[in-house]
C-alpha cells in the first residue's frame, strides 16, 4: 500500500517510480479521486458543524419560547444532505483504495534496471560445482528409481503436478524440515512458529496476494490456503502497535504451501520443480525501519547458512526491475545448482527468495510501533525469505549427491537426522 501523503507532495517522483515497475504514470488519476474526496469530507464536516450549532440556536429558542421552525427546517435539510454526501465519500475512499491496493511497492533505488531475470545481478557464487564421470540424472530418475517418487500415485490421488514420496525420500524431507528449523532458531535466534494453513481475505491481502493475484491462490469457502507461511507469520502484528523495545520480531515456521501456477502453464512442469503444494520453511523479520536493509543481508545469509551446511553450490542473485516481487522493493534470490537439469547439463534454479517490504505490508496491515523515547507511532518493516524451498532442496540433494550406481549420498550435517549417510537404490 502507497501512502497517499506522498503521492500529493511528490507526484512526479511516484510517476517515476511507477516507471521503473513498466507502469503508466497514475498519480494524476489518484490524486483526482483524493481531491475529490478531500472536498467531499470537508462539505460534510461543514455540514455537520453548521447542524451542530444550529441545533444548539434551536434549543436556545425553545428555552426562551421563540419560534424555531426555520432553523428546525435547516437541519432537517442539512440531515437528509449528509447521508448521499457520506455514500459517494466511501465510494471515492473504495475507489482510491482500488487503484493503490492494485500498485506494486516502490523499489528500492539500488535494485538494477532491467526487464526479466535476465537482467538479474550476480552478486557472488559460493561452492564447487560436481564433476561427475558420467551423464548426471535429474531428480525424477533418481527418484524413481530409488522407487520412493511416485508422481503417477500424486496424479491419481489429486492431478498433474503432485507427487508421493516414500520411504527414505519421505524421512528426507521431514529430516531436511527438521534441521532448517534447528539451525535458524538454535543458530540464529528465529522463534518456531505454528500458524494456520487457511487464512481469511484480509491476511492474503495484507501481505500483498490479494486483491491482484487471486487466480494464483485457492479458496476453500471463505478462508484462502496460504501460497507461503510469509502470509500468518507476517499478518501476526497487523493492527497492532508494538514497542521498539520488542523489535526485531524473527520468526520461522515450516508448513504446506499451495499455488495454483495460473501464470506458469508449459513452465516446469516435469518433476518437483513447480507444484501445486510444497513445503517450505519461512522466514520472517519484522524489524524497526532503520534496520530493514541490514536485516536483509543477515536474512539472505541465514538462509545461505542452510546451504552451505548442506554443501550445495549456489548462487545469490539480486533481482532488477522487472523481477522483482509485488510487494517487494528489494530482493536477493538463492539460486542452486542443479545438475540433472537440462538432460545433464545442468543449470541453476530458484531454492529461496529474501525480499525487504519496507512499511509497504504493514500499511496495508495497519502494523506499527511505538517509539518509546519519543511516542511516535509509525509502521514497521517486514522481510520474509525462504529458509529454505524443502522440496527443490530434496531435488539438489539428489541430483549433487547421485553416485554411478544410483545411490546418492548425502551431506554429513543431515547424518544424525537421517541414520544414514547414503540412499540406496532399489535394486
Amino acid at each position: 500500500m502507497h501512502d497517499i501523503r506522498f503521492i500529493r507532495e511528490r507526484p512526479d517522483e511516484f510517476d517515476a517510480a511507477l516507471q521503473r515497475r513498466q507502469i503508466a504514470p497514475m498519480s494524476r488519476s489518484i490524486l483526482k479521486i483524493d481531491s475529490d474526496r478531500r472536498a467531499l469530507q470537508a462539505q460534510i464536516q461543514d455540514m455537520q458543524s453548521r447542524r451542530n450549532i444550529v441545533s444548539k440556536e434551536i434549543g436556545a429558542l425553545k428555552a426562551l419560547g421563540s419560534d424555531s421552525d426555520t432553523l428546525i427546517t435547516e437541519v432537517n435539510n442539512i440531515k437528509s444532505k449528509i447521508p448521499d454526501l457520506e455514500s459517494k465519500e466511501l465510494s471515492l475512499a473504495k475507489a482510491l483504495d482500488s487503484q493503490l491496493l492494485e500498485l506494486p511497492n516502490i523499489l528500492n533505488q539500488s535494485v538494477p534496471a532491467g526487464d526479466n531475470e535476465a537482467q538479474n545481478q550476480l552478486i557472488r557464487a559460493v561452492g564447487n560445482i560436481p564433476k561427475f564421470t558420467f551423464t548426471p540424472k535429474d531428480h525424477v530418475v533418481l527418484g524413481e528409481n530409488l522407487g520412493q517418487m511416485n508422481f503417477a500415485l500424486g496424479a491419481k490421488l489429486a492431478g498433474a503436478r503432485f507427487v508421493v514420496l516414500s520411504g527414505q525420500l519421505a524421512q528426507l524431507e521431514r529430516a531436511l524440515a527438521a534441521f532448517m528449523l534447528d539451525t535458524h532458531t538454535k543458530k540464529f535466534g528465529y522463534t518456531e512458529t505454528l500458524p494456520p494453513a487457511l487464512v481469511n481475505r484480509k491476511a492474503m491481502t495484507g501481505t500483498g496476494q490479494l486483491p491482484k493475484f487471486e487466480e494464483d491462490l485457492y479458496k476453500t469457502g471463505d478462508k484462502w490456503l496460504i501460497p507461503t507461511a510469509e502470509v500468518p507469520l507476517t499478518n501476526i502484528v497487523a493492527d497492532e502497535i508494538t514497542d521498539n523495545t520488542a523489535l526485531p520480531i524473527r520468526m520461522t515456521a515450516y508448513t504446506q504451501c499451495f499455488r495454483s501456477e495460473a501464470g506458469s502453464a508449459g513452465r516446469d512442469t516435469r518433476g518437483m520443480i513447480r507444484q501445486h503444494q510444497f513445503s517450505k520453511v519461512e522466514m520472517v523479520s519484522i524489524v524497526h525501519p532503520d534496520e530493514s536493509s541490514a536485516e536483509l543481508e543477515r536474512m539472505t545469509s541465514c538462509a545461505e547458512t542452510i546451504l552451505q551446511l548442506l554443501e550445495l553450490p549456489y548462487r545469490v542473485m539480486k533481482l532488477c526491475s522487472g523481477d522483482t516481487g509485488f510487494s517487494a522493493e528489494q530482493t536477493y534470490d538463492l539460486e542452486v545448482w542443479l545438475p540433472g537439469q537440462d538432460e545433464g547439463r545442468g543449470m541453476y534454479r530458484e531454492i529461496s527468495s529474501c525480499s525487504n517490504c519496507g512499511p509497504f505490508q504493514a500499511r496495508r496491515m495497519k502494523a506499527r510501533f511505538r517509539d518509546t523515547k519519543t511516542g511516535d507511532i509509525r509502521f514497521v518493516h517486514t522481510l520474509n525469505g525462504s529458509g529454505l524451498a524443502v522440496g527443490r532442496t530434496l531435488i539438489a540433494i539428489l541430483e549433487n549427491g547421485q553416485q554411478k550406481d544410483g545411490n546418492i549420498l548425502l551431506p554429513k550435517s543431515l547424518h544424525c537426522y537421517m541414520d544414514t549417510d547414503c540412499l540406496l537404490a532399489a535394486v
